[in-house]
């Protein structure tokens, strides 16, 4: 095969932080369905790669605490050689995704995703996805719990930091 020529799988991980919760409890809640609390991933070149409270850190697929993603979403394939992804990843864990800028509802694993997959493939994570936090943020109770919202930083146990920026908290 031409190494000049090669693709590359990229796949979303979807995982439901709530453990199926949300959905049981959105409605009584929020007084609204959520199916669930997503968290997601960017899974190429054999890792997985996500933003969290340490800044962006791969792994194995499926290596986090979180285990078996939930969902798993092909968003095609990418010419992009793991070389320029990885000066890619690092120029971004220096600036927009370094581990002191995550935001809960603005910042997040599925801001970088989305980006990231846009990045590879020039296409989007699922709407209802990125559409969560204004979903949640939507609602009275969503508005009440937003300052203890903000507070909670979210780093899955298990990844490997890329950029060793250590947060500014």
């Amino acid at each position: 095969m031409d190494p000049h020529n090669a693709t590359f799988a990229v796949k979303l991980y979807i995982y439901d932080l709530s453990k199926g919760m949300a959905r049981q409890l959105s409605p009584i809640m929020l007084g609204k369905q959520l199916d669930g609390i997503w968290h997601t991933s960017i899974v190429v070149y054999g890792d997985e790669f996500f933003f969290g409270a340490e800044g962006i850190s791969s792994c194995p697929p499926g290596g986090t605490m979180l285990g078996t993603p939930n969902t798993v979403v092909d968003l095609g394939s990418t010419e992009v050689t793991e070389e320029i992804f990885m000066e890619y990843l690092s120029s971004l864990g220096e600036s927009s995704y370094r581990g002191d800028r995550y935001r809960l509802f603005e910042h997040n694993c599925n801001t970088f995703s989305n980006e990231v997959a846009q990045f590879l493939t020039g296409r989007k994570i699922p709407a209802y996805i990125t559409d969560l936090p204004s979903e949640v943020l939507s609602t009275p109770f969503g508005q009440v719990l937003r300052p203890i919202l903000d507070s909670i930083h979210i780093q899955p146990p298990g990844g490997n930091i890329i950029n060793g920026h250590p947060s500014q908290r």
